[in-house]
């Protein structure tokens, strides 16, 4: 692990935390790479959900590492062990960097279930016990790129006391040497990647504190844990994040987990992540929903006159959401539009206008209303297409906005939806 291939060439940091680059040498051969602020793929059991790999890949722009979850995976283990050449080929993945992160970000995870020793993953059939020696033996088996080391992530609410913190951050450390000595004594894991888990809840001293610790260890990179939408407000989790990441190493990659809108993600860069799980299109679909929001920084008038006479048509539906709550999961949020609602029951526009996805390019507003009504399987299918799309075009703005100083024009364009609404 001393000689990590992976490594984070940054070409920018801007004044105040941002930073632009290529996370290089991904992947058992080294020869992939991955654009920084980025995000990675969202998966259930290696499968984007509602999408098979070929209705997947008419998308553009991809990105090359998959997430998956041992939530997913760990009641399959048998199975693995039995199949014997790793994950990837068991889901029929090829051209792909995996990364394996301990929990769905997408579903609520029960707290209450750690302990000195273990940390629990909740699958289709329920809670899973994962000791180290459990949790090491399942990376043999998926035979991941990287892999978070196990962690106690159970401190992100609000009321946790500080002894509570100070444990969590004691056992992650503990759980990090445990996983780094079995690791550097497999032979199957040569060549694969560790990221340190720095938690700490809401309490800057824990967090520097596990930060600090974290860096001093042979790992290639960083997740951050305890952020996530509804966990605390904006302002907090960006003192904590700048505060995190100065003491953290400039050249290895920092990943924040949970966090999917793209205010916070705007946020949250400017903190210095250079990370994100792509979930969050997954949860729009599911309420329905089709992310609509604008993005481009690029000067046309005609294109700004077009877009803020469509922010009026549905600013009127987007008033009630409010802002986010702890029901994230549910909450609908003003970067996406509700076609379930009758009035897009005539609308024959696209989804977004100039939107070059399959399902833009080729259905309309009134068409994926039908299908949500009917509950027709696909409506799901296209909304996924178009919400993948989009959001891994608004990270291509973002990288685009940071090289050109542009992030403030981004913010504006982002948040215009969220300010019609205060």
């Amino acid at each position: 692990m001393a000689g990590s291939r992976m490594k984070l060439e940054l070409s920018r940091v801007v004044q105040g935390g941002s930073r632009l680059g290529v996370l290089k040498g991904l992947g058992r051969t080294g020869q992939q790479s991955l654009e920084v602020p980025g995000c990675l793929l969202y998966t259930h059991f290696g499968t984007v959900p509602h999408l098979t790999q070929d209705t997947l890949h008419t998308l553009s722009s991809l990105p090359s590492v998959s997430q998956i979850t041992l939530s997913n995976i760990a009641e399959h283990q048998e199975v693995l062990e039995e199949f014997k050449d790793g994950f990837r080929k068991f889901a029929g993945l090829h051209d792909t960097v995996l990364y394996c992160s301990l929990h769905d970000p997408a579903t609520p995870c029960p707290t209450g279930y750690t302990t000195n020793k273990t940390v629990s993953v909740w699958g289709s059939g329920g809670r899973i016990e994962l000791t180290v020696a459990k949790f090491m033996a399942l990376q043999r088996t998926v035979q991941p790129d990287w892999y978070q080391s196990m962690a106690d992530g159970e401190t992100w609410q609000t009321n946790t006391s500080r002894k509570r913190v100070r444990k969590s951050v004691d056992r992650t450390l503990a759980h990090l040497d445990e996983c780094l000595l079995v690791h550097k004594e497999s032979q199957e894991l040569e060549g694969v990647e560790v990221f340190g888990v720095v938690e700490g809840g809401d309490i800057l001293e824990e967090r520097v504190r596990s930060a600090r610790e974290t860096a001093k260890r042979p790992v290639a990179g960083f997740c951050l844990d305890g952020f996530q939408t509804g966990a605390m407000d904006q302002a907090l989790r960006t003192q904590l994040i700048t505060a995190v990441t100065k003491e953290l190493p400039e050249d290895k990659p920092r990943l924040l987990q949970g966090v999917g809108r793209p205010d916070e993600v705007l946020a949250c860069v400017e903190a210095g992540m250079d990370l994100f799980e792509s979930f969050f299109p997954f949860q729009v679909t599911e309420r329905g929903c089709g992310l609509c929001f604008s993005f481009d920084i690029s000067p046309d008038p005609e294109r700004a006159v077009l877009e803020l006479e469509e922010g009026k048509d549905s600013a009127g539906e987007m008033q009630q959401n409010g802002d986010v709550s702890l029901d994230v999961q549910t909450q609908m949020t003003s970067f996406e539009i509700n076609l379930k609602d009758k009035r897009y029951q005539d609308d024959f526009r696209p989804l977004v206008e100039g939107c070059g996805c399959y399902c833009c390019k080729n259905h309309q507003r009134a068409y994926l209303h039908h299908l949500l009504v009917t509950n027709e399987l696909l409506a799901g299918v296209l909304l996924m297409i178009h919400n993948t799309a989009h959001y891994h075009g608004f990270f291509g703005a973002l990288r685009e906005a940071v090289a050109n100083d542009k992030l403030d024009l981004l913010k504006r364009r982002v948040l215009r939806q969220t300010e019609r609404n205060e």
